[in-house]
Parts: structure tokens; sequence; C-alpha cells
């Protein structure tokens, strides 16, 4: 199942694994980047929630936004290697 779903998001991961630069790997940082990428997915179901009933659709700018960072997250999270993690902090 991990390798089935690693290739259905290629395209997200092979963005934050293709280096081969060293990093530093914490692993609280993707404890960290797991519950940033709840919360955004989290506002952005809120958002939806909350504007539905509106007359424009304005409100799908943020929505998208934030569930495109909140997806990435969760996907870096759950399925990448050490490496994507570290890349997304910044290799610090």
């Amino acid at each position: 199942m991990h390798s089935t779903l690693r290739n259905f998001f290629w395209f997200i991961l092979k963005y934050f694994e293709e280096d081969g630069q060293d990093y530093v790997y914490k692993p609280i940082n993707r404890i960290i980047l797991l519950t940033v990428g709840l919360l955004f997915s989290a506002l952005a179901i809120l958002i939806v929630i909350f504007s539905v009933s509106s007359d424009g659709l304005g409100f799908l700018i943020p929505v998208v936004v934030f569930l495109a960072v909140g997806i990435t997250c969760l996907v870096v999270g759950f399925l990448g290697t050490d490496q994507a993690v570290a890349k997304i902090w910044g290799n610090r």
C-alpha cells in the first residue's frame, strides 16, 4: 500500500526527494509537519462549511491554497523520506 501511494503522489515527492545533498533530520520535524498538514486541511474544510451559503465563489481561493499546503504536508509527512521532511524544514 505504501509503495502504491508513493507512486500515486510521485509528482509531490519527486520535488522534495531528488536532491543528493546532506540533510539534518529530527523526528519531531515529521510530527510537526503532520500537525501543520492536519491544521491546514481542517482550515480549508471549515472555510468550505461556513462559506458555502455565500453568494460568491471568492472563498475558493483560500480553500485551494490551504488544501494544497495541507495535502502536501500530509503526503510528505506520511510517505516522504527523512530527506524530504528535512528539505521542507530547510536543512538547518
